[in-house]
Parts: C-alpha cells; structure tokens; sequence
C-alpha cells in the first residue's frame, strides 16, 4: 500500500477498540492521508454468529465504530442514529479482513459516513452507511484525535 498510515490510539473499555477490555475485539484503526480510516483483523471463534461465520452483530458493531472514527478525525464529537447495514456475504470464522471508513457529508445536524468490510479477494462482505449527530456530552473531547 503506497499511502502511509497513522495508527490511532486504542480507547480504554471500548468493546470493538478498547486495548484493556477482555471481552471486546481490540482493533487497532489507522489514519490514511485522504481522512479514511482503515484496519486489518482476524476475526475469530469470540465472534461467530451461525456455525463457522461471523456474527453479523459484530460487523456492524465494527463498522459503526470505524465510521465514528472518521468523523471523529473530522473534529465532529458524534454518536451513531442510523446505520443502512448490508451483509452481502457471510464471513468465515478465522479470515483477516479489512476494514475502511469515511466521512461522506455534513447536512445540518447529520454528518455521514460509510464504510466496508472486504475478505481477502476484495470483495464486499458488509457494508454501511451511518448516520450521525453530535453528541460531545457523551465523549471526552480528545477521543481519537492524537
């Protein structure tokens, strides 16, 4: 991949980025050039939803998260409204996925977003469009800017 990436520091209990909750996936995000936010994981057995595939609830709990990622980089302190999830493919258990988010808009109070998982053909497992409003009353005001 020719466009460098900034690694993004974990955030605490966060079930799908927290670096100290045991019981969450523990993504790491990267920060690309053009304002996306990208990551590759292995999901695994702590995921699955029907025998041998990942729960669809944990794809659309990561695609939330990365979405609010980057509209978090946007300088927008948000909370997710509406999430369009598709699943187009099942994911199987123990594959290395990668994930990729952005900030689409602002439109009054909404910000959008959306993002992709792919499986290691490149093709489209799930994808999302979000919806997002600000919510600074939820979060501290650092998250996921260092």
């Amino acid at each position: 991949m020719t466009t460098s990436l900034t690694p993004i520091s974990p955030h605490g209990h966060c079930y799908v980025c927290g670096d100290i909750n045991p019981h969450g996936i523990g993504l790491t995000w990267y920060a690309k050039e053009d304002g996306s936010i990208f990551t590759e994981v292995k999901l695994t057995l702590k995921q699955q939803g029907p025998d041998g595939y990942i729960h669809g609830g944990a794809s659309a709990a990561i695609l939330d998260e990365i979405i609010g990622v980057a509209i978090w980089r946007a300088d927008y302190n948000v909370a997710v409204v509406n999430m369009d999830v598709q699943f187009r493919k099942a994911i199987p258990v123990d594959t290395t996925v990668t994930v990729e988010a952005r900030m689409t808009k602002k439109d009054g109070r909404k910000i959008f977003g959306t993002g992709e998982i792919r499986l290691p053909d490149g093709s489209v497992a799930v994808s999302c469009k979000g919806i997002y409003v600000e919510a600074p009353h939820l979060f501290e005001e650092s998250r996921y800017r260092d």
